[in-house]
């Protein structure tokens, strides 16, 4: 049993770690929007938290607040001074950056 399946777990490990580069390398591109952006993220997450890898909401938040477009800067410094970033849903921080992704296309289209 252990010789027919050890090959499934050689494979796991391989999946993984091309699982974590694709996470690693993941960044926001300039004219995505923030519910895109999330879905790209969170595919690759649940695809390694069902290969068994240890994916907490946390790692997520703040790989999310590290990689998203310069126009956002300001956003995730206020989001990071005002709240503790550990405990922050993805859910939650996606309708707050959604919010501020509204509020940027509003100012865009009055100018």
């Amino acid at each position: 049993m252990k010789r027919k399946f050890g090959g499934n777990e050689r494979l796991k490990r391989s999946l993984l770690n091309t699982l974590r580069r694709e996470f690693e390398v993941l960044t926001m591109k300039p004219e995505e929007k923030i519910g895109e952006y999330f879905g790209r993220v969170m595919t690759v997450s649940n695809k390694m938290r069902s290969n068994s890898e240890d994916m907490p909401d946390s790692k997520i938040v703040e790989k999310i607040l590290r990689t998203l477009t310069d126009q956002f800067t300001y956003v995730v410094i206020s989001i990071e001074e005002s709240k503790d970033t550990r405990s922050m849903s993805i859910d939650e921080l996606q309708s707050s950056l959604a919010v501020h992704e509204q509020k940027f296309k509003k100012t865009t289209h009055e100018e």
